[in-house]
C-alpha cells in the first residue's frame, strides 16, 4: 500500500513537470494580451468580467472536457491525437468513406501539433526573458539574442536525452506553481473582493454588454488553456489518476490564484497592464523570478519537443512519414528518443518565429488557430468514439460533445480574426507537414500497387524452383517483403546472380497496426511453405519499437532456429522513378521520389545487424 502511494506521488509530481509545464507558463502572457489588445475598456467591472471568463474557460475546457471526458477515451492506456484517431477509425471501420474522412482530419490535426510545437517554445521563452525589460529598460536589446541562446542550448542538449535533467522537471515546476500561488495570494489579500469574479455572472454580464469585444478577445483568452492537449497526449506516460490529481490539487488552484492576483493588481495599478505578471513581484524578487520563469518555460518547451519526437515516430510506424534516424537516449525508457531531423527542423522554424515576430505579444497573434483547431478535431473524434465505439445513445453523445463543439468553434472563429496577423504561420507549418504526410502515404500506396501488379505468387514460385532445386548452402536467409505471399525481388536477384538457396528461408513482412501496443504473444504469424521455408508476418503497434531479429527469436520451437552468426538479411532497395500520367501530380511524384531516396535505411529502422545485411537494388516507375 505504501509503495502504491509513493508511486502515485512520484507520478503526480512527474505529471506536474511534464504535462502542465505549458499551461503553467501561460500566466506570463495571457492577461497581458487580453488587456493589452486595446479592445477592452479598462474598468473594474471589466476586470471582474475578464477574470471570470478566464476561470470558466479553464473549468469548461480543461477540467470538464479534458480531465473528465477526454481522458476516458484511452487506447490501451495511451492518449493523444494519434491514439484518438486510431480509436475513431476502428469505431467506423465498417463505414469506409467516413473512415477516410476522419483519417484525413485526424492526420491534419496531428500536423498542426508541429505548428504548435514551433510557437509554444518561442512565445514561452520570449515572454519569460521579457521580464528583464521590467527589471530595466536597458535590457530590451538583449531579449531576442538571449532567447535564441537559451533555445539553442535546449535543442543542442536534446541528443543527450531528458533522463538526466528530467528528474528536476517535477520539483522545479512544483516550485513554479508554488511561486504563482504566493504571488497571487499576496495581491489578492490587498483586494479580496476580486474573488467574487469566481461567480459566472460576471462573465455573463461582460459578454452581454460587450458581445463583439468578447468575440474578438476570445482569441487572447484561449492562451490560458495552451497545453490542454498535452494533458491527453501524456496519458500513456502517467495514467489518468496522477494527471487528474495534479490538476485539481496543484495546477488549477495555483493558476486561479495567480490570474486573480494579476486582476487585483490591475484594480490597484491599471498601468501594470504592460506586464502584470512580473509587476506583481517586489523589485528584489524580479531577477530570481525571471530565472525561475525561464527554467519553467524551458521545461514546458522540453515536453513539447519530446511530444514532437513521439508523434513523428508514431506517424512513421503508421506509414505517414518515411523512415528517419531515431536514436534511443535511455537504455531503460523505450519512450525516450531523439530524432535529429525533427530536432533541428523545429529549431530552425522557432528561430524564424522569434526573429519574424520579435515579441511575445506579436507571437500571441500567431497563437491560437492551431490550438483551437486541434481542440475542435479532438471533440469531433471523441463523438465518433463514444457513438460508434462505445455504442452510447445518439442523444447522449450529442449532449456530451455538442456543448464542447460549440465552445471550440467559437474560440476557433475568434482566432481566425488573427489569420493575417500571424495566424498563417502555424497553419503554414501544419499544411507543409500535412502535404509531406499525405504525399508519402499516397506514394507508398501507388508503389505497393505497382509491386503487387508485377509480383509473382510465392507458393507457386517455390514449387517450380524445387522441381529442380538449386544448391543449398548452410544458414538462414531472411527476405524482407512488403506483401506476404509474393516473391521478393531480393530472392530473384539472389537466385539469378548467386544461384544458391539457403538451408532455411524466411519471407518476412512487417505490419504496423492502429493500436498502441501488440504483445510478444501476438507478435508472429507463421505459415510453413515446405522445403524449410516459412512465411512470417511480424505485427507491431504504433508505439512498439521495431526489432525484427528479436521477434524472430520466437521462431524457436517451430522448426527454425535463428542463429545470429549464420543468418543473413536480404532487402530490396527500390529506386523510384516518377513518370507522367500516373496517380499523383508530377510535383508530388518528384517529392515522393526524393523522400523515398532520403528515407533512413530499413536495416537500421528494423534493428537488423549491419554485418549481416545484403541489399539488392531495383528501379520502379510510378
Amino acid at each position: 500500500m505504501q509503495s502504491t502511494k509513493s508511486s502515485l506521488a512520484a507520478l503526480t509530481l512527474g505529471a506536474i513537470g511534464v504535462v502542465y509545464g505549458d499551461i503553467g507558463t501561460s500566466v506570463l502572457y495571457a492577461v497581458k494580451e487580453v488587456f493589452g489588445s486595446g479592445h477592452v475598456p479598462f474598468t473594474p467591472a471589466n476586470v471582474y468580467g475578464i477574470l471570470s471568463i478566464f476561470f470558466w474557460t479553464l473549468t469548461v475546457i480543461v477540467s470538464i472536457k479534458y480531465v473528465v471526458l477526454v481522458l476516458r477515451a484511452d487506447n490501451n492506456g495511451e492518449g493523444g491525437l494519434i491514439a484518438m484517431l486510431a480509436l475513431a477509425s476502428q469505431a467506423v471501420k465498417d463505414k469506409p468513406e467516413l473512415r477516410k474522412v476522419l483519417l484525413g482530419v485526424g492526420i491534419f490535426g496531428t500536423c498542426l501539433f508541429y505548428g504548435d510545437g514551433v510557437i509554444t517554445p518561442a512565445i514561452s521563452v520570449l515572454s519569460a526573458v521579457e521580464g528583464l525589460e521590467v527589471v530595466s529598460p536597458q535590457f530590451t536589446q538583449g531579449v531576442i539574442p538571449l532567447t535564441l541562446v537559451i533555445l539553442f542550448g535546449l535543442f543542442f542538449f536534446q541528443k543527450n536525452g531528458t533522463g538526466g535533467v528530467g528528474r528536476f522537471f517535477g520539483p522545479v515546476t512544483l516550485l513554479w506553481f508554488f511561486v504563482l500561488a504566493v504571488l497571487g495570494i499576496g495581491n489578492i489579500l490587498r483586494h479580496p473582493e476580486i474573488l467574487s469574479a469566481l461567480s459566472p455572472h460576471h462573465a455573463v454580464l461582460f459578454m452581454w454588454h460587450h458581445p463583439k469585444v468578447t468575440f474578438i478577445i476570445l482569441g487572447a483568452v484561449v492562451l490560458c488553456v495552451t497545453g490542454a492537449e498535452a494533458l491527453y497526449a501524456d496519458l500513456g506516460h502517467f495514467g489518468k489518476k496522477p494527471i487528474r490529481l495534479a490538476w485539481f490539487s496543484v495546477v488549477m488552484p495555483a493558476l486561479t490564484l495567480n490570474y486573480f492576483g494579476q486582476g487585483a493588481l490591475l484594480l490597484e495599478q491599471p498601468e501594470a497592464v504592460k506586464n502584470p505578471f512580473y509587476m506583481m513581484a517586489p523589485d528584489w524578487a524580479l531577477v530570481p523570478l525571471v530565472v525561475l520563469a525561464t527554467a519553467a518555460t524551458v521545461i514546458a518547451s522540453q515536453a513539447l519537443i519530446t511530444g514532437a519526437f513521439s508523434v513523428t515516430k508514431q506517424a512513421m510506424q503508421l506509414g505517414y512519414l518515411p523512415r528517419l534516424n531515431v536514436e534511443h537516449t535511455s537504455v531503460r525508457e523505450t519512450g525516450q528518443i531523439y530524432i535529429p531531423f525533427v530536432n533541428w527542423g523545429l529549431f530552425i522554424a522557432i528561430v524564424l518565429a522569434v526573429v519574424l515576430f520579435r515579441s511575445s505579444s506579436n507571437l500571441a497573434a500567431a497563437y491560437g488557430i492551431a490550438v483551437t483547431l486541434d481542440m475542435l478535431i479532438t471533440t469531433t473524434l471523441t463523438f465518433f468514439v463514444i457513438r460508434y465505439g462505445w455504442k452510447y445513445p445518439l442523444w447522449l453523445c450529442v449532449a456530451a460533445t455538442g456543448w464542447f463543439f460549440v465552445v471550440d468553434v467559437t474560440f476557433f472563429a475568434s482566432n481566425m480574426l488573427k489569420l493575417l496577423h500571424g495566424g498563417w504561420f502555424p497553419l503554414m507549418i501544419g499544411g507543409f507537414v500535412f502535404t509531406l504526410m499525405m504525399t508519402w502515404k499516397q506514394g507508398r500506396h501507388i508503389l505497393n500497387d505497382k509491386l503487387r501488379a508485377d509480383a509473382i505468387d510465392l507458393q507457386s514460385f517455390l514449387e517450380a524452383v524445387f522441381v529442380s532445386p538449386p544448391t543449398r548452402v548452410e544458414g538462414t536467409a531472411v527476405f524482407l517483403t512488403a506483401e506476404p505471399g509474393t516473391v521478393p525481388n531480393a530472392l530473384l536477384h539472389n537466385l539469378k546472380h548467386n544461384k544458391v538457396l539457403h538451408d532455411h528461408n524466411l519471407f518476412v513482412t512487417v505490419r504496423s497496426h492502429e493500436v498502441p501496443w501488440i504483445g510478444m504473444n501476438k507478435r508472429l504469424e507463421v505459415e510453413p511453405l515446405g522445403h524449410n521455408c516459412w512465411q512470417v508476418v511480424v505485427h507491431y503497434g504504433f508505439k512498439n519499437d521495431f526489432d525484427v531479429p528479436r521477434a524472430l527469436d520466437h521462431m524457436r520451437g517451430r522448426g527454425c532456429e535463428i542463429m545470429p552468426m549464420t543468418t543473413s538479411y536480404f532487402l530490396s532497395r527500390d529506386v523510384v522513378v516518377p513518370t507522367i500520367g500516373s496517380g499523383m501530380a508530377a510535383w508530388r511524384e518528384k517529392l515522393f521520389a526524393q523522400m523515398h531516396h532520403n528515407a533512413g535505411a530499413a536495416a537500421d529502422f528494423l534493428k537488423l545487424p549491419n554485418n549481416a545485411v545484403v541489399e539488392l537494388g531495383s528501379k520502379i516507375e510510378i
